[in-house]
């Protein structure tokens, strides 16, 4: 039975240690300048610089200048870093029905920024899955598909395209992919398997070179 198609971006499932992950995160800024919309699920970067002005989140308080990083969506491909995937952000008073984050809207967003956190992520592999002997490499993301403003998901998957940047031993690439997700419905021996997988390329942590096959 084929994998359903339905790229979700970076799902938190649970800590390195085994802990479940309890939806905890750190707050990030997004600044109207920034005109790419984001997604629950997409990974970010942090850009070096943080607001400019007091910012007054509903329900979560006031924030004063510098504190609270900015944020933009992380580049796919080797050796680009990540501070964390995107999951939550703080109410709009003139847009509580946007589920994601429209371009050129200030807001705060929730980000999952522990390294030890494993996800869950889609691979876009399209006419064959990848099979037991890429567990423990490394791979990078991708952005084929558009992020949802039905759902407010993220388009996001793991690249494991044949002839494109399939994974690999190799420490540049973004992720380090841990196990496939154990259910039923998830076939890795057949394209859009998902799998857990870790930041390799983290901003707060050093990356970590894969091994070839288990």
């Amino acid at each position: 039975m084929a994998n359903t198609d339905a790229p979700m971006g970076f799902s938190p499932i649970r800590h390195r240690n085994g802990a479940p992950y309890n939806g905890s995160g750190n707050m990030y800024y997004i600044p109207s300048t920034y005109a790419t919309a984001l997604f629950i699920g997409d990974p970010v970067i942090k850009t070096g610089t943080a607001n400019t002005a007091k910012v007054d989140v509903p329900s979560y308080g006031s924030f004063n200048i510098g504190t609270l990083a900015e944020i933009n969506r992380a580049t796919a491909g080797d050796g680009n870093r990540i501070t964390g995937i995107i999951v939550g952000f703080s109410a709009l008073a003139t847009g509580l029905e946007n589920v994601h984050n429209p371009a050129s809207t200030e807001r705060v967003a929730l980000v999952c920024d522990d390294p030890d956190v494993i996800f869950e992520l889609q691979a876009d592999n399209i006419d064959a899955g990848l099979g037991a002997t890429s567990i423990g490499l490394n791979a990078n993301f991708i952005l084929t598909h558009a992020g949802s403003t039905t759902t407010g998901r993220s388009g996001a998957e793991m690249n494991a395209l044949v002839g494109g940047d399939p994974p690999a031993a190799d420490a540049s690439n973004q992720l380090l992919i841990m196990r496939a997700v154990n259910r039923e419905d998830n076939d890795i021996d057949l394209a859009n398997a998902n799998f857990e997988v870790m930041i390799n390329q983290h901003t707060e942590n050093q990356g970590t070179v894969g091994t070839v096959g288990i």
